[in-house]
């Protein structure tokens, strides 16, 4: 008897790729494998296993990338200062590169001819991982079920999902949920009341951040240590790239630091508003550029900044591993060979105030000229007592935008 063919699915284990699942298994008749990424987002294990099982599939993979994800995705993109539109720190966008590209070597691994995700045919996801596919799987076909099955709305899927008696979770207003994606770098929120732009987020769908107002009316400090231009440790103490971010995350989360509301222009061509927590990505880009400003020739920031935009755009459209990608990235990393020492972060009211150390192969003293030429050698004031005088503050608004009707 002739094997089936099998499909290497993306699956998290919730109503979407549920549902994509048994709709593979039903169209395609193929063994379907349930591959998960666990790259630091809220994951159920056991509901994971438990809902594939309960379709019947037999081989389900949860791979952990968490460290990896850090170490080789955001913190490349924290030393390029990426940022998209002036406000996004690109949480989505880095993720799926890496997802594609391991879901292809499990595809790969078990001799799979087909891989498939669960992004709808109106986002940028589906570009970004069928990019990853392609890049390393080239002779793997994809199947992007939103853009060629029967189901059109939500209505249709939970319809579906009722015939087959797949869960349907409930948000806190008793209806289908906000669409959520998280991991380790951010959580986004979109769909449901924000599509329409009149309407203010409601602070329930916030789940990292604690609300502006709410945050505690006490100064919090806390030291970020770099060598060669990334993050190596918090207050003194070194850290694995993904314990760094864990922690960093709760600090500044608890302080509403990192929040984002946004209307996006997309890939693909239309509007949509997302709203984004990032509250590590926050105190990482805020401490990074500090540091920079001590450690880099003016000349060489200001061109690295210049390419800011373009690099920020290739990730964002997921084309991480482009060949102009990587040349900008080959540039930037050349410009952060002096980046080391450690940022003192004072954070008040989801307001950030850095102090800088510099890193010990730059002279400090004070300045009476400066020089252009001299810029990468010297700093503009007094640290006898071991500490800047100089205080830069960073002040980041909760910008609220009204939309005429």
């Amino acid at each position: 008897m002739k094997s089936k063919k099998k499909i290497v699915l993306a699956y998290s284990g919730g109503l979407d790729t549920s549902i994509i699942l048994k709709w593979l298994q039903e169209n395609f008749n193929a063994e379907v494998i349930a591959y998960t990424a666990d790259i630091g987002q809220e994951i159920d294990r056991k509901k994971i296993y438990k809902n594939a099982k309960r379709l019947g599939v037999k081989k389900i993979i949860i791979k952990d990338l968490k460290d990896t994800f850090v170490k080789d995705y955001i913190y490349p993109m924290i030393r390029g200062h990426a940022i998209y539109e002036g406000v996004y720190l690109l949480g989505t966008s880095i993720a799926r590169p890496l997802i594609a590209k391991d879901q292809i070597r499990i595809a790969k691994k078990y001799k799979a001819h087909a891989v498939s995700h669960g992004s709808t045919g109106k986002g940028n996801d589906q570009v970004r991982f069928e990019l990853g596919y392609h890049y390393f799987g080239p002779k793997i076909k994809i199947i992007a079920p939103w853009r060629i099955w029967k189901l059109k709305s939500r209505t249709d899927l939970i319809n579906y999902a009722k015939k087959y008696k797949i869960v349907i979770p409930k948000d806190k207003k008793g209806a289908p949920p906000f669409s959520v994606d998280d991991n380790l770098f951010h959580t986004s929120t979109e769909g449901k009341a924000l599509e329409n732009p009149k309407n203010s987020a409601p602070e329930f769908i916030f789940q990292r951040t604690t609300s502006p107002e709410k945050a505690p009316n006490k100064a919090t400090f806390v030291t970020i240590n770099f060598k060669n231009s990334d993050p190596v440790g918090i207050n003194g103490k070194k850290l694995s790239p993904s314990k760094l971010l864990e922690k960093l995350n709760t600090l500044a989360g608890k302080n509403g630091i990192g929040r984002v509301d946004l209307v996006e222009n997309r890939f693909i061509g239309i509007k949509s508003r997302g709203i984004y927590e990032t509250p590590a990505g926050k105190i990482l880009w805020t401490a990074h550029r500090d540091i920079e400003g001590l450690a880099m020739d003016k000349e060489v920031m200001h061109l690295r900044d210049s390419l800011i935009p373009k690099f920020s755009e290739l990730i964002y459209n997921g084309l991480w591993f482009s060949p102009e990608r990587e040349m900008i990235q080959s540039l930037i990393d050349k410009s952060q060979k002096n980046v080391d020492g450690f940022v003192k972060l004072k954070i008040y009211f989801y307001i950030i105030f850095p102090a800088v150390q510099p890193p010990s192969t730059i002279k400090t003293e004070p300045v009476q000229k400066l020089d252009s030429s001299l810029a990468k050698n010297i700093t503009a004031f007094d640290t006898s007592d071991g500490v800047p005088t100089r205080f830069i503050a960073w002040i980041f608004f909760i910008l609220s935008a009204t939309f005429l009707s």
